[in-house]
């Protein structure tokens, strides 16, 4: 794969693995809703994971939990603008905007945002591809069943690895024929979205075993396995572990991950990833620096 650059980091895909830190400036996301609502905790959030070791700084302004409702792009805007306005200029690494929203996409790309991850893959706003394109950044596209509102009502599969294999397949030539650079397309197998986990099937650890079959895609792979209900579910001892006691299991989700092709991991907890991967990186890459 071709190294991507953006803005003033260069991403050298194989040499290491890179670390999204995650900055939800929402009232109601799953794991740390209303934390960061003020913008200037969520700034300092921020630049606190520059400091542990975070590549990419991915800011939300709408939950994206089982069961969430959509917001406006009105409100949308108000919690993100805020905060975009301050980090763009004060970090050293790349922004990118967590948003199936175009109006949001082109608004924080004109602040400084650097990337686009959009859960959506491009299918929800009709107006996002074009965006993407004109601005030529970075976009992450993801596998997902139905909606954030929908999508763990009954979810099915035949073979889940396959059909997200095929859904990225057509998502990524979808953007490349529509303008998309395909050196600046990241793939994302959506652990958490529309997954079945519990009582007997484990979608995302399949995931994570198989991930290693996204690599015919020939796109870097993000994976964001961060606190998420399967952790819970299989880590705990015959209960779910609750959200605040699922280190553990998101370490050993990345690592897998890691070791299974991921080039990229989305992830809170920045500092202990961070750690976690140096001693990684050192055994599975080649340059041993």
């Amino acid at each position: 794969m071709k190294d991507l650059k953006v803005g003033k980091k260069i991403f050298r895909w194989g040499e290491k693995t890179y670390i999204m830190g995650i900055l939800n400036v929402t009232p109601d996301s799953f794991s740390d809703g209303g934390r960061f609502l003020d913008p200037d905790v969520a700034i300092e959030r921020s630049l606190q994971m520059q400091a542990e070791g975070a590549d990419i700084i991915d800011v939300g302004g709408e939950s994206s939990r089982p069961g969430a409702e959509p917001i406006s792009v009105k409100e949308e805007l108000r919690r993100v603008v805020p905060v975009l306005e301050e980090i763009c200029d004060k970090l050293d690494i790349p922004v990118s905007i967590d948003t199936y929203k175009s109006e949001v996409a082109e608004k924080a790309i004109e602040l400084g945002v650097e990337i686009v991850n959009d859960i959506s893959a491009l299918r929800f706003d009709p107006n996002m591809v074009k965006v993407v394109a004109d601005y030529d950044v970075p976009v992450i596209l993801m596998h997902m069943k139905g909606t954030p509102r929908d999508m763990q009502i009954n979810p099915t599969y035949n073979d889940v690895m396959h059909e997200i294999v095929s859904f990225l397949c057509e998502r990524k030539e979808f953007a490349i024929s529509h303008g998309v650079d395909e050196h600046k397309i990241i793939l994302d197998p959506g652990i958490g979205f529309g997954k079945r986990t519990g009582k007997g099937i484990e979608d995302n650890c399949e995931i994570i075993r198989r991930l290693r079959e996204l690599k015919v895609l020939d796109s870097p792979i993000l994976v964001g396995p961060s606190r998420k209900t399967f952790i819970g579910n299989v880590c705990g001892d015959n209960e779910q572990l609750p959200i605040n006691e699922r280190l553990e299991g998101t370490l050993a989700a990345v690592v897998l991950s890691v070791i299974n092709g991921a080039d990229i991991v989305r992830v809170h907890d920045v500092k202990e990833v961070k750690r976690c991967l140096r001693l990684v990186d050192f055994v599975i890459r080649d340059n041993q620096k």
